[in-house]
């Protein structure tokens, strides 16, 4: 019959699955509120689901160093966003987009997975790290590197308490920068608390106490953490005049944490110094 328009089973189902796929994230919107990253944009037709953003955090991403990967925590402004790449797309396909854009963009490559789907770039003191499911989910977490700022130091009498009470006491407030033993100029008010508090207990010893997270090796964290406290111990005695008699430091690693190391917030609480009474 003239002026219909025939289509065969197989076209019909065809067509069927090309409406499907084109359409599958059709209609769905941003999450209110969220906007596209500064650095990288995202795939065409993905679709941004949720974001997070805060000044003050921390963000660990995976670096190769010496021939092997490793986890690093980087301090500053994190930014985390979450899309959902459209279906018509494959894996592989978005993986080759994202890496080939930083490329051009000219990040630094210190990571990367290959078709796998994670990989972490660098440019100055940023760093975006990149993670690509097979379910059709692109996570672009980056951070602007900076140094967190301490807006606590327990007085005198808090660390008393705590020694009084418990025979140990966390020093918040004293600062390095990630993997090194060097004391930042920030903690230098925690510094003049424990001098302070020393100074009205003359019969009081201490062992100040370094700890670690649990991210990376044990025999360097169990360094790191001997050194850190090694390093308070010698400014307490050189800047703040406390007898040498007086001090002993003791690395203690990742082995007493005071929180679950499976989230960052955790992971933070563990890196501390304390004050324990011999």
């Amino acid at each position: 019959m003239r002026g219909i328009f025939h289509v065969s089973p197989l076209t019909a189902a065809v067509f069927a699955v090309c409406l499907m796929i084109t359409s599958s994230l059709y209609g769905q919107q941003d999450a209110k509120g969220c906007k596209d990253s500064p650095y990288v944009t995202r795939f065409p037709g993905s679709v941004l689901v949720s974001c997070e953003e805060k000044a003050d955090d921390t963000l660990t991403v995976v670096v190769t160093e010496k021939g092997g990967n490793a986890n690093k925590t980087i301090e500053g402004k994190v930014s985390k966003l979450v899309f959902h790449f459209p279906d018509s797309a494959s894996k592989p396909q978005v993986v080759r987009n994202y890496v080939t854009a930083m490329r051009q963009a000219g990040y630094q490559n210190v990571y990367d997975s290959g078709a796998y789907g994670d990989s972490t770039w660098k440019r100055g003191p940023l760093w975006i790290y990149i993670q690509i499911s097979g379910s059709g989910k692109v996570d672009v977490q980056s951070v602007q590197e900076i140094a967190l700022s301490q807006d606590v130091a327990a007085t005198a009498a808090e660390l008393g308490t705590g020694i009084s009470g418990t025979g140990h006491a966390v020093v918040p407030g004293i600062l390095f920068d990630t993997g090194k033993a060097e004391l930042k100029d920030e903690s230098k008010p925690a510094l003049e608390e424990v001098a302070k508090l020393l100074g009205e207990h003359p019969d009081w010893k201490i062992y100040v106490v370094g700890h670690t997270d649990n991210v990376g090796q044990l025999a360097s964290n169990l360094d790191l953490s001997k050194r850190r406290a090694a390093a308070v111990a010698q400014a307490l005695e050189t800047q703040y005049h406390v007898a040498a008699a007086r001090l002993g430091s003791f690395g203690n690693g990742p082995y007493a944490p005071v929180a679950s190391n499976d989230s960052e917030e955790g992971r933070t609480q563990n890196r501390r110094v304390e004050i324990v009474k011999q």
